[in-house]
């Protein structure tokens, strides 16, 4: 889970804070050295830590703060605050221009960062907002580039240039935005060639592309968990290149987070989108906003429920949420509900969504246990659809059979049967669907 121990470590000074009734200004200093040391192990740049601390300190020992009502809960504020602002405040969108005129979006990055899936991405993001985009092969150098590209497109459903590996990138860039005016493609996407370092040679390809076809975005991709490596990748690019935006890529893995902490603030440039997987799917917007809110702990219901309006046909919800208040929830319905979460990122991010989990996201997700989670599905497997659909047939000769079909010992069968009935009785206490600011999430129901 990203910014796993920098939650943790921050929680636990922001609990010290909450549990004092009044603060002195060495409560406010020894708390602020703690948050220091969290910040600088999670490999955010250091003087970025220092005037981050320097600025929270200076507003926190202030009178309105030391003598109010809730003076640990205020601080707390300051530092959420002062966190969105680290990370630019304001969502940046891409630069698109009206559907008319064609956008030049050029991906940069060093190999591996993913780069070329972003790209795809992106691209089907954008047509689901209603762009023609077309993906442009460029990167003529890595084994299988054009073709992973390819796969990606037709996975996206978005038509994909090439002219193959024995045409300069600059010309194939031209050919591509004649090709888009004829097609009426009106956002064309650059998937550049990376290399495993940062050599002249590749900027020079770079700025030679930019030369030739107006570019209207240049998009550095950068691996966030190389850290305070992937803030020096993005200020070399802009120093050489020029760029306009930057995603962050395989926040769902073990990062520490200091790149999302330091790169606006040492390149100037904001982060646009991040990577949460490596489904075509898993692109998130940046927002500072609601990513203070993850790294303090805070969950963030807003983008939880428009993954579950992205994710979850509104229609089965409500029949879902129908079955539920009847407790004639089903085990065709329990695979339903398996299908939504996994749509919506899996445990783990559903998870690292909800406010107030915090640190207990790892108990919770070693508590559940995917492994356990995919037994119980080969066991509905294991059923006829009549059985499925009417659980109360499961006598003891269907459930031997059950057992035998879905490679598990009969005991296990019982007691999932056992805490499924258990759910179902359950079901009709449970509240309304959660609602939030831009509509409901629908009938969707963590499946354990």
């Amino acid at each position: 889970m990203a910014f796993e121990s920098l939650t943790d470590k921050l929680q636990n000074v922001f609990k010290n804070l909450r549990s004092k009734g009044k603060l002195t200004e060495d409560d406010v200093k020894v708390a602020l050295r703690e948050v220091k040391m969290a910040l600088l192990e999670a490999d955010v740049n250091f003087r970025v830590v220092r005037t981050f601390v320097k600025t929270v300190q200076e507003q926190a020992i202030g009178q309105d703060v030391m003598n109010g009502l809730n003076p640990g809960q205020m601080v707390i504020k300051i530092v959420h605050d002062e966190m969105v602002k680290l990370m630019g405040s304001e969502t940046t969108e891409l630069p698109l221009k009206s559907p008319a005129e064609i956008t030049v979006i050029m991906m940069v990055g060093l190999q591996g960062a993913g780069k070329t899936t972003t790209a795809a991405k992106i691209a089907g993001q954008l047509k689901a907002k209603g762009r023609n985009p077309l993906l442009v092969a460029c990167d003529i150098y890595r084994p299988a580039a054009i073709k992973q590209l390819q796969i990606n497109g037709e996975k996206q459903g978005v038509e994909v240039f090439t002219l193959g590996e024995k045409h300069d990138p600059v010309d194939i860039a031209k050919a591509a935005l004649e090709h888009a005016k004829k097609n009426s493609r009106n956002v064309v996407i650059l998937d550049t060639a990376g290399r495993l370092q940062i050599d002249q040679s590749m900027m020079d390809e770079l700025i030679n592309i930019k030369n030739s076809v107006q570019v209207d975005c240049s998009l550095l991709t950068v691996d966030a968990m190389t850290g305070q490596e992937a803030v020096n990748v993005a200020a070399a690019f802009n120093e050489k290149v020029g760029i306009d935006g930057v995603v962050l890529t395989k926040l769902d893995g073990d990062t520490r987070g200091g790149a999302a902490l330091s790169i606006r603030a040492i390149c100037g440039k904001p982060i646009m989108y991040c990577g949460m997987g490596e489904k075509l799917s898993d692109l998130e917007q940046f927002y500072p906003d609601r990513m203070a809110n993850r790294i303090l702990g805070m969950g963030d219901v807003l983008t939880l429920i428009e993954k579950a309006q992205q994710s979850i046909d509104e229609q089965a919800a409500r029949d879902l949420e129908a079955k539920m208040k009847k407790a004639s929830f089903d085990f065709d319905d329990y695979l339903t509900s398996m299908e939504q979460m996994r749509n919506m990122g899996g445990i783990s991010s559903v998870l690292g969504m909800l406010p107030g989990i915090g640190s207990k996201t790892k108990e919770l997700e070693d508590a559940i246990d995917e492994k356990d989670l995919a037994r119980k599905e080969a066991i509905i497997h294991s059923m006829t659809p009549r059985e499925r659909a009417n659980p109360d047939l499961l006598n003891v000769s269907r459930k031997q059979r059950i057992a035998k079909g879905s490679g598990v010992d009969i005991a296990e069968v019982n007691r999932f049967i056992k805490q499924f009935n258990q759910t179902r009785k359950m079901m009709k206490s449970l509240p309304g669907v959660m609602k939030g600011k831009k509509g409901k999430m629908g009938g969707f129901r963590l499946p354990f």
